[in-house]
């Protein structure tokens, strides 16, 4: 839970994001304001195609809005360039997407030494860590094998430990349980509870599956383009 001297990890300020096809103008987020505190882990529910995942993308420096502010702990992403906001992307976010996106030729351990390495860790400091994560998601001994040889379950874990491998300041989550059975779906969230908990990271969650809403601090609804707190009851 979060405290409540918290700053903010993500700050939305009046962000807007509108899309042209030919004549016709689709306004997805109309005026966006949400903030997420560090140690907060907030769910995104709405209806399918309502934009939660153009949420996502402009809360992860992968798209930009037409207007508004987005700020990533406390620094503006407004006006930078496509390489200073790679880097903030790097130094600041994790992602976890509804298929686990992981590389198909290297193992998990790989799959989470990799992103470390391009932030400057050491291959030893790297592999350290993988292995500490590995075990905290209950995959040490899956640990030199390939996403194929893993269960949708277990790929899922890896991509989550793989998000918090550089100690992001917020997870952002599209549909994380979204390709799983429920028995695997139930463990993949336990899982990232326990790591975005024990992290003290914040996260942000698109999600349709209400008892990963439910579990999360608090509940945002995205439905016409507008944003509004959701009772979890």
């Amino acid at each position: 839970m979060r405290c409540a001297m918290s700053r903010a990890a993500l700050e939305l300020e009046g962000v807007r994001r509108t899309f042209v096809q030919g004549d016709t103008r689709l306004p997805v987020l109309r005026r966006i304001d949400l903030a997420v505190s560090e140690g907060e882990t907030v769910a995104l529910i709405g209806p399918s195609g309502s934009g939660k995942t153009t949420l996502l993308q402009i809360a992860g420096l992968l798209d930009r809005p037409d207007a508004g502010e987005v700020r990533i702990s406390g620094e503006s992403a407004s006006g930078l360039s496509d390489r200073r906001l790679s880097a903030m992307r790097a130094r600041h976010l994790g992602f976890v997407f509804q298929f686990h996106q992981l590389l198909p030729e290297f193992s998990a351990r790989e799959n989470l030494v990799i992103p470390q390495l391009v932030t400057g860790r050491s291959k030893r400091e790297a592999r350290r860590r993988a292995d500490a994560l590995l075990a905290t998601v209950g995959l040490t001994n899956r640990a030199a094998h390939r996403p194929a040889r893993l269960s949708g379950g277990e790929q899922q874990r890896v991509a989550i430990a793989r998000a918090t491998a550089n100690a992001p300041r917020l997870l952002l989550a599209d549909e994380p349980t979204g390709n799983l059975d429920e028995a695997n779906g139930r463990l993949v969230i336990r899982t990232f509870l326990e790591l975005a908990h024990e992290a003290g990271v914040a996260a942000l969650v698109a999600t349709h599956n209400i008892d990963l809403a439910r579990r999360l601090d608090r509940i945002v609804r995205l439905e016409d383009g507008v944003l509004q707190e959701h009772s979890a009851d």
